[in-house]
């Protein structure tokens, strides 16, 4: 009898293109609920309570996201997770309320298109990746859409706003080449809720210190943070770390663009705010930076082998994890 076993069947590039495309629009779901967050914001939750928001929308979510997952960090992952907690949620969240309640919806989001300038010059020191020459025309492309949405309409400026807004972006771009160069121990709803709970628990202080607890609570107020904590950031972060450790670092990073694009949408559909010809122009040129981001010439180092505990696997080997046991356990500490 032969027992020659037959090699296994090789997947189809067609198919990796396809998870890779998958992926790409699962992820694109967390930017694009982003966009959201200003005029859920400015209409629904209590006026001029930015750090008690951001806490609010962060700090439950991680509780109950660490409760699912049933995972704690150890060793190096303590602060590893409270650095990536701080870059991404608490110093995020608490810039990017102070220029949501400063700015207009599409004008506080648009900053963030500067972040795939800012991750492709940090990757070059953080991920040994070579500055392309590509990702710098893509990027200042979008950086020029951004200008045009910003200046193009009669939107009102604020300087302390603007300021804010960039420099969320900055953190987040931080937080985006971290965790491509540390990678994640453990399922993504636990890494997500370390780095949601990390977050909230730096921003605390400062909504106690600063701005105090508000008399009370409407209930528009409470759908507000419902919606906020559980659709903008356990669902949006969950997909986006996903993302994150999969993709190429610039692959994801312009997904950010979808986010002033739903910003300014949702100012002139819900909240009447004016688009002019620059605006829509200045939109299609960050759409169009977007897609030609995500072309295959963008995805070389996709397939890339990349060692252990430095960042996660090419989207081509990236397999849904086992779930936890029913035990709390510890995560293994990973090289740094």
């Amino acid at each position: 009898m032969d027992t020659t076993t037959a090699p296994p069947p090789v997947r189809p590039a067609a198919h990796d293109r396809a998870r890779l495309w998958a992926l790409t629009a699962a992820t694109a779901v967390a930017p694009a609920t982003w966009g959201t967050t200003y005029a859920v914001t400015t209409e629904w939750l209590p006026p001029d309570r930015p750090l008690l928001a951001a806490t609010a929308r962060a700090l439950p979510a991680g509780l109950l996201l660490v409760a699912v997952g049933r995972r704690l960090p150890r060793g190096v992952w303590w602060w590893k997770a409270a650095v990536l907690g701080t870059l991404n949620i608490g110093a995020f969240f608490a810039l990017l309320f102070v220029a949501a309640y400063r700015l207009p919806g599409g004008v506080a989001a648009v900053l963030g298109a500067a972040q795939p300038l800012v991750v492709a010059v940090l990757a070059v020191p953080l991920l040994g990746e070579r500055l392309r020459g590509r990702t710098l025309l893509l990027g200042a492309t979008g950086v020029i859409g951004v200008a045009l949405v910003v200046l193009g309409g009669q939107a009102r400026l604020d300087a302390v706003g603007v300021a804010a807004g960039l420099a969320g972006t900055a953190s987040m771009a931080a937080g985006v080449t971290l965790t491509k160069r540390w990678g994640r121990p453990v399922p993504v709803l636990a890494f997500t809720g370390w780095q949601l709970t990390a977050g909230g628990l730096v921003l605390l202080p400062a909504v106690l210190a600063v701005e105090g607890l508000p008399p009370g609570v409407t209930a528009g107020q409470l759908g507000g943070f419902v919606y906020l904590g559980a659709v903008g950031t356990a669902l949006a972060y969950a997909l986006w770390l996903r993302g994150v450790l999969a993709l190429p670092a610039d692959r994801v990073s312009f997904l950010g663009l979808l986010s002033p694009v739903v910003a300014a949408a949702v100012g002139w559909a819900l909240l009447g705010q004016q688009l002019g010809p620059a605006q829509v122009a200045g939109t299609a040129l960050a759409l169009g930076s977007l897609v030609l981001a995500q072309r295959p010439g963008a995805d070389a180092r996709a397939a890339r082998p990349i060692p252990a505990g430095t960042a996660g696997p090419p989207v081509t080997a990236q397999l849904p994890m086992r779930p936890p046991s029913s035990r709390w356990t510890t995560a293994t500490p990973g090289r740094g």
